[in-house]
């Protein structure tokens, strides 16, 4: 596990979802995302906030993507978004999840309570 990196972790469904959550809470850092990365690495998600919308330009991968309110339950569930796609707009997002395609799939719904910080001791 790695020390000081939030978990993604579905509290409605007991499960951990990513051992990692780098956060992209900077203009420059939520533009560059995933953009021109060989991949993403099992385990890890990318957390995009503030953040309502994303894109897939530049991208060399499928991810799965997750739209989330304030409060971090779940809003919207986009399952195997290809590169140079543009996603909507998503009304009442706060944030954004990306995880690798195919990380959500029977492992999350709209209306799922997610946590993200630091993994339980």
């Amino acid at each position: 596990m790695f020390h000081n990196q939030p978990v993604l972790y579905n509290q409605t469904r007991n499960i951990l979802l990513a051992q990692r959550v780098v956060i992209a809470d900077s203009f420059f850092t939520r533009l560059r995302g995933l953009m021109l990365r060989p991949s993403l690495p099992p385990g890890e998600a990318l957390w995009l906030r503030p953040c309502n919308s994303i894109h897939t330009l530049f991208m060399r991968f499928p991810i799965d993507v997750v739209f989330l309110e304030e409060n971090n339950r779940v809003i919207k569930i986009i399952h195997n978004l290809q590169p140079w796609q543009i996603s909507p707009l998503v009304r009442g997002g706060s944030s954004v999840l990306e995880l690798a395609a195919g990380t959500l799939k029977n492992r999350a719904s709209p209306g799922d309570q997610f946590y993200i910080g630091p993994a339980p001791r």
